[in-house]
């Protein structure tokens, strides 16, 4: 099955990224000087929905595949903002997150506000995954976390959502005009797969800091640039056209594939 994964990973990386793999060196090197021009981001764009299809083709609902214990060699290795330097963010540390909520608003017919406490509550799923970074290396971790799937029946998502949209409280980029803090999405599918969970615990610990505390989204099915990290609100969405730069997330607004299967 591993073997399979890795040459459908190369097969789809190939057919989406083509010209643009040099320019996509990874998560926390990318140049942000770097622009796709509108001719190329347009094929880049076309490349990304055949990708996407071809996909879900292949994939269906199947899982990710899953590992033992013993296939856990090293600690999961961060990356990207590993300490977010926000007050905010510093404030809800200092009381271990006693006082953090996870917001669930937009296309919800109930509205949502949680406790770490309650998520904790709710049931569980643990599951020891390949997390793939489009830097090309890949780590095996144990994660556990609340099923996003139970998560969005709670708030009852209205009919015309189509995407998940997360917000985080990690500041990806300071400019000028204020600060940018790191969002992301995926579809409807790919929040109710019954391996995309919302993270709290990293190898049997809760999840530490450099990896996304208090919670982090796991999409296992999907690049790492795909699981946003230090998670504060789920917005249900018909549509990204009127967030950030309109593609789906901070670094699809910056020339990455807004579907990143493996």
């Amino acid at each position: 099955m591993a073997k399979f994964v890795i040459s459908r990973r190369k097969f789809l990386t190939s057919a989406s990224l083509g010209v643009s793999g040099i320019m996509l060196s990874g998560c926390d090197a990318f140049d942000s000087q770097l622009r796709v021009g509108d001719g190329l981001r347009s094929f880049l764009e076309a490349a990304n929905g055949l990708t996407w299809r071809a996909q879900r083709l292949l994939a269906g609902d199947s899982l990710a595949p899953e590992f033992t214990e013993a296939d856990i060699r090293q600690p999961q290795r961060p990356n990207g903002v590993t300490a977010p330097d926000d007050d905010v963010y510093k404030g809800l540390l200092a009381n271990n997150f006693a006082d953090w909520r996870l917001e669930v608003s937009g296309l919800v017919e109930k509205p949502l506000s949680l406790t770490r406490e309650q998520l904790m509550n709710m049931p569980s799923r643990t599951q020891i995954t390949r997390h793939d970074c489009v830097e090309g290396w890949s780590c095996i971790a144990k994660w556990t976390g609340t099923p996003l799937s139970l998560v969005l029946d709670q708030a009852v998502v209205k009919p015309q959502a189509r995407y998940v949209m997360f917000h985080c409280l990690d500041t990806i980029d300071r400019s000028l005009s204020g600060d940018i803090k790191y969002y992301g999405s995926i579809d409807l599918i790919d929040a109710r797969h019954p391996q995309t969970i919302l993270a709290y615990g990293l190898n049997g610990k809760p999840l530490p800091v450099e990896n996304g505390a208090p919670l982090r989204v796991r999409v296992e099915r999907q690049i790492g640039y795909k699981m946003p990290k230090y998670l504060r609100k789920i917005e249900l969405v018909d549509g990204f056209a009127a967030i950030g730069g309109g593609k789906g997330g901070y670094w699809e607004d910056n020339g990455y594939d807004w579907y990143g299967g493996i």
